[in-house]
């Protein structure tokens, strides 16, 4: 009778220890998913900003008409790229072409100086802090799931299962270098 309980109690273990780590994973993987849509969010929030700041950079900056199509296009962009890595690479797109503008922005004390476009500016640089801080989450959470699903005995699970390795927010190497102001 005593073999019988201890195969039962141990059946029982090893069920209970692969439901743990299974929930485990579906916990970080969904920790992942909602940390995407609160970046999504914020980028959201960013290209809804955009067509406003244009608008009046143009009616100072007129002649910036290369660097401002160039923000309407990576918009564009951004706004109608579907998945997770379609959309990171369209906002490092967007992301040095708003340097950019900000930059050409800089030489025209007059719209500086406009309340609009001030005011535009301060949501926009309180937007791109949220984003900022989205990403650290995001990869924060990608780096948990990835450590679990590579790491024994998760990574046995992991392959049993199909949970697969999740890439996190990396920038594109344009957005590290310097915008250039040419007049």
């Amino acid at each position: 009778m005593l073999p019988i309980i201890i195969g039962i109690v141990l059946v029982v273990a090893i069920i209970s220890a692969v439901a743990g780590i299974y929930n485990n994973m579906v916990t970080l993987r969904n920790r992942i998913d909602n940390a995407w849509q609160n970046i999504d969010t914020q980028l959201q929030r960013r290209n809804d900003l955009i067509p406003n700041l244009v608008e009046t950079v143009k009616g100072y900056a007129a002649h910036e008409k290369e660097t401002l199509d160039a923000v309407t296009s990576a918009r564009n962009a951004a706004v109608s790229a579907s998945t997770p890595d379609e959309k990171i690479a369209a906002d490092n797109v967007l992301t040095g072409a708003l340097r950019q503008l900000l930059a050409v922005a800089e030489a025209y004390p007059d719209l500086k100086a406009n309340t609009n476009f001030s005011q535009l500016q301060s949501t926009l640089e309180d937007t791109e802090n949220k984003i900022s801080y989205a990403r650290q989450s995001y990869n924060d959470c990608v780096l948990k799931y990835n450590n679990a699903i590579q790491t024994f005995p998760g990574n046995i699970f992991a392959g049993i299962f199909q949970f697969k390795e999740r890439s996190g927010f990396e920038a594109a190497p344009e957005t590290r270098d310097v915008p250039q102001v040419k007049f």
